[in-house]
């Protein structure tokens, strides 16, 4: 028997290429298994015996008749609510045909004997055959049943995942999608249960800003569950994707966990004890590791991954990682650079703020607040182009999250989901506000600046301006949505001058510059910390690269396409001091004179101390080269003469920096001799030139 006609397989039997057998569920556990990554064992029952179930059951036609009479109007919620329950009740009252179900059964009892127990937990999750496609975040459309145990109920479980693929919101989806009910099928996976002491989600870009350097993770005490549905904010860590070094941490106070009762099996909601509550729930040395899967993961597929996670409280570190989910990016994979580029944030006028949360889907918008705290009772309330308040979504949620302007919650974090599907959905959402239920007024007017995450009174004008909103059975006040001024077009490039990475997508956002013409790496030098003489004498050269090509690729990344100029660290001797190894490098060495301006500085200085010089030139081609921001040239300050241009120039194509097409050099003219011999420059091969003024007038004139 084929792997076409099997009723279950193994998931070490699988591949991505499987995904129309098993889902893509399942063909990514089998992938990542046979890649090397710690997936907890399990089994697939396959699409083929879901097909075989409603065919020889005689309920396939009677699913689809039941949607076509029951959903006539695509956009009343409450048409897919009773299609959905008419359909699942059929597909659960049916008995299963023999064989399949002696195959569950089996395939059951061999997962125990190879566990070495009679009778394992697992969960039972499904896994559509159209789920998981780069453009379609099908996730958490169809059940999951966790710590299920024994055959029997192993049986009923997986035919309770098969009804799930009619429920609401998975009928609504695939209408919205244009996916045929027909032609998708459900597998799913049986897959042994981690006893979790954390769980939790990673994104291998980050799911609000889309950079693809950083690893976003977050993770709670207990089954991750509690981060899905929002019923705790999760601790949250961002990670440097080349160094994995944690960048960011911010713990979250977590009062309930989601964990298996040890008497009863099932899964409970517990009060998370005093102790424990502010503490992080993934050590650093679990973050790192958790990072370098997921990197490992991505490498693999070759696109971002949106990846879930277990850790283990019976086992140690690593043993105790387990990776139980992974599928593509949804939204900034797939989306065009030049979509991207247009959604950096525009800095709010002050005005009064009524709440604060975190920034889960970049956007603004203004209108009437509407305040439900159950899907039912947003069908009632929820009018197209209000602002949906709530505790917390649910994928019951998204008939009414499609038809909001933008979205509150109380809980959640940048990977709940109302942050994924907000993101996908292109509306602007805010989440883990903590009490936004109880701050907001139910019918009054707020703008939502889901960009900077801030909640402002009334309607900020200068935020958003007005667009004509689609008619409703009663009269609204006009929806509200960002409108980008236009900026003067002019014949001149305009370039902006940066000294400070982090303000580059403010500047790129607010000035909407043609480049910039200098990039200053004094900041760099001076976040490193110490003198670039003791770093090697450290052993630090490592340490200067990341950090220069971190801060260099912040503010490509902010410009991308457009040109952004690196002029090359002209620390004076006098300004050397101030580091760490300054006296020694310094001052011991003879380097600072009575007039530190005409000193030991510039290209002058490259050429002495090229270890130093080649620290950079590596900076930026890790920059060009394995991040892809070709937009990045070089200027070389404070050049006295055509020589010492010409060998800073080897010393870069040593390094594999290359003057050609997409790659300018550029030079500072602020000594006389360069402006006396800007011919014999040009001829040596450069691309521009910037004036250094402040210099160039004391040393033509001959003051300070």
């Amino acid at each position: 028997m084929g792997k076409e006609t099997a009723l279950t397989l193994w998931f070490e039997e699988l591949n991505k290429k499987d995904v129309g057998l098993v889902g893509g569920k399942n063909a990514n556990l089998g992938e990542m298994i046979n890649a090397g990554i710690p997936v907890p064992p399990g089994f697939a029952v396959t699409a083929y015996a879901y097909k075989r179930f409603i065919e020889e059951t005689g309920i396939a036609s009677k699913i689809y008749d039941i949607l076509r009479e029951t959903i006539k109007d695509s956009k009343d919620p409450t048409q897919y609510e009773e299609a959905s329950r008419r359909v699942r009740a059929l597909i659960e009252s049916v008995k299963m045909p023999e064989d399949i179900r002696s195959a569950i059964v089996e395939s059951y009892r061999e997962l125990c004997r190879k566990i070495g127990t009679d009778s394992v937990f697992v969960a039972v999750r499904s896994s559509a055959t159209a789920e998981d496609l780069p453009d379609a975040s099908f996730a958490g459309q169809q059940e999951t049943y966790l710590n299920v145990r024994g055959e029997e109920e192993v049986v009923k479980y997986v035919q309770k995942c098969w009804s799930s693929l009619f429920t609401p919101r998975a009928i609504f989806y695939r209408t919205q999608k244009g996916f045929a009910h027909e032609r998708v099928l459900i597998s799913v996976a049986v897959q042994k249960m981690v006893n979790s002491r954390s769980a939790g989600v990673m994104f291998t870009i980050h799911p609000v800003t889309g950079d693809k350097y950083k690893i976003v993770i977050e993770s709670v005490w207990g089954l991750g569950e509690a981060i899905v549905s929002g019923a705790v904010t999760p601790d949250r860590f961002i990670v440097d994707k080349s160094t994995f070094e944690i960048v960011e941490k911010e713990i979250a106070e977590k009062t309930v966990e989601y964990v298996r009762d040890p008497i009863t099996g099932k899964t409970v909601h517990l009060e998370v004890p005093v102790d424990r509550r502010n503490a992080p729930s993934l050590t650093d040395e679990e973050v790192k590791y958790l990072a370098m899967l997921a990197k490992k993961i991505e490498d693999h597929y070759g696109h971002p991954q949106d990846i879930e996670f277990a850790v283990d409280r019976d086992l140690p570190f690593p043993e105790n990682i387990f990776i139980v989910q992974s599928r593509p990016e949804t939204v900034w994979s797939v989306k065009p650079r030049e979509e991207v580029k247009a959604e950096k944030p525009k800095v709010a006028v002050e005005r009064k703020v009524i709440l604060k949360g975190l920034p889960a889907s970049p956007g603004i918008y203004a209108g009437r607040v509407k305040i439900a705290l159950t899907h039912e009772e947003a069908a009632k309330v929820m009018e197209k182009g209000d602002i949906l308040v709530t505790k917390m979504t649910n994928p019951d949620w998204v008939p009414y999250m499609r038809i909001a302007g933008a979205i509150v919650t109380d809980e959640g974090g940048m990977t709940c989901h109302a942050a994924i599907v907000s993101r996908e959905l292109g509306i602007p959402c805010i989440v883990g506000t903590k009490n936004a239920t109880q701050i907001l007024v139910n019918g009054g007017y707020y703008t939502v600046d889901a960009k900077t995450g801030v909640i402002y009174e009334g309607i900020i004008e200068e935020l958003a301006k007005p667009v004509p909103a689609a008619p409703t059975a009663a009269p609204t006040v006009p929806a509200m949505g960002m409108v980008a001024a236009p900026m003067p077009i002019t014949a001149t490039k305009i370039y902006v001058n940066i000294s400070i990475p982090d303000v580059a997508e403010k500047i790129a956002t607010e000035t909407q510059a043609d480049g910039v013409g200098l990039l200053r790496a004094e900041h760099l030098m001076l976040s490193v910390g110490k003198h670039p003489r003791l770093l090697i004498e450290e052993g630090g050269e490592q340490r200067m690269i990341d950090a220069f090509a971190e801060g260099i690729r912040m503010v490509a990344q902010a410009f991308y396409p457009k040109p952004v100029v690196y002029r090359f660290l002209d620390f004076k001797p006098d300004e050397f001091l101030a580091l760490p190894g300054g006296d020694k490098y310094e001052k011991e060495a003879g380097h600072v004179g009575p007039n530190p301006l005409i000193g030991y500085r510039g290209a002058f200085r490259y050429i002495k101390e090229p270890d130093i010089f080649r620290l950079e030139c590596r900076a930026i081609r890790k920059v060009r080269d394995e991040y892809g921001l070709k937009n990045v040239w070089v200027m070389i300050p404070f050049v006295r003469r055509v020589e010492e241009l010409r060998l800073a120039k080897k010393i870069m194509e040593e390094e594999g920096l290359v003057r050609g097409p997409d790659f300018k050099i550029w030079i500072m003219v602020e000594v006389p001799s360069t402006v006396l011999l800007i011919d014999k420059f040009i001829e040596e091969g450069i691309d521009g030139v910037s004036f250094g003024t402040n210099d160039l007038t004391m040393l033509i004139l001959g003051i300070d």
